[in-house]
């Protein structure tokens, strides 16, 4: 009977013991990352964490995907990078309240379980969480022929920091006069795949991947899976001096730095302060995108906006690698946040 029981689900799409293997695999990839707090090892119906050092501890969480990103990583049959994006963005959007990473979760869903197509993106997961002291303590594999078809697949994480209750950054001592920093990405990051696989003409056919752009000085693949940046080990022994951070991604600018403002204050931004990589000005070119349209969709260069006292900007600079002063604060005139000079 459990024969006939594994047989039926297995014709029906869900296969059992490449489940396991996978699992086999992730608890592997998994352990290296664990730290003090992790109470269990990965497999039970919940994971345990105990939360140490910290005097009032807020916990602050987030989850968020990897987006159409995945795309490219399918065809090109390169997964390894795609979990590091996962990780760094989650780490990113919680550092700009001033929180350290505890511990990440995440979540594979495939239309046909494949245990080395799961091994290779968790390794990235891993490698990823290990960077920042962060434990990979749990997730879920799904397999699910009916939702997912061929190649596609779906990978979203699940983070928890903590931060010092007297220390969380929120942005609420801002103020008109204070100046905003911005540092460099590493490239599109992980939003405006959509946009940019329309623009090349990236469909189920990887050529256009495969084509070389002297602007580019590599492969458009190599360009579109460089993994998303982290910020953390630069601007954590700062945040004593950053009122503010704004992860520039979904939304680009204008759906990010504002959410960092308190009422009656804008930020005015100076674009002729940094350069644009090139992989924003192909895309833009070749896609006859707007200036508007481009600094709503893509961070354009500036993976995160860090806002300071003046008297702050300059130490900042010098520790922060290849940072500019990119804009200040104003009072606000009418409904507009943000201000482009």
């Amino acid at each position: 009977m459990r024969s006939e029981r594994s047989n039926a689900y297995r014709t029906a799409g869900v296969d059992i013991p490449s489940a396991a293997r996978a699992k086999r695999l992730i608890k592997r990839l998994a352990r290296p990352t664990f730290t003090p707090g992790v109470l269990a090892d990965i497999g039970f119906f919940g994971s345990f964490y105990q939360l140490a050092d910290y005097q009032q501890p807020v916990l602050v969480a987030s989850t968020d995907g990897v987006g159409t990103k995945l795309k490219i990583a399918s065809l090109l049959n390169k997964h390894d990078t795609v979990g590091i994006d996962l990780v760094n963005h989650c780490v990113n959007d919680i550092l700009t309240c001033g929180a350290s990473p505890l511990f990440f979760l995440d979540y594979i869903a495939m239309g046909k379980l494949a245990p080395e197509k799961v091994g290779s993106i968790v390794s990235g997961i891993a490698r990823a969480c290990k960077a920042v002291g962060c434990a990979l303590i749990g997730g879920e594999t799904a397999e699910m022929p009916g939702i997912y078809q061929g190649e596609n697949y779906d990978l979203v994480g699940f983070i928890v920091g903590a931060v010092e209750k007297d220390r969380i950054i929120n942005g609420s001592s801002i103020a008109a006069g204070d100046l905003v920093l911005g540092m460099p990405s590493s490239g599109l990051h992980t939003n405006g795949y959509s946009l940019v696989r329309k623009v090349f003409n990236i469909a189920a056919d990887p050529a256009p991947l495969h084509k070389h752009y002297p602007e580019l000085g590599r492969t458009l693949g190599e360009e579109l899976l460089e993994p998303h940046r982290c910020y953390y080990h630069e601007i954590r022994p700062l945040l004593h001096l950053i009122k503010g951070l704004a992860h520039i991604t979904g939304g680009g600018f204008e759906g990010n730095i504002p959410r960092v403002l308190p009422r009656g204050l804008a930020v005015q931004i100076d674009r002729s302060t940094w350069q644009v990589p090139p992989i924003f000005r192909l895309v833009q070119e070749l896609g006859n995108v707007s200036d508007a349209e481009m600094y709503r969709v893509f961070n354009m260069g500036i993976g995160m906006a860090v806002i300071c006292s003046p008297e702050h900007a300059q130490e900042l600079l010098q520790r922060l690698p290849h940072s500019k002063k990119i804009g200040k604060v104003i009072p606000a005139k009418g409904r507009d946040r943000l201000i482009f000079s």
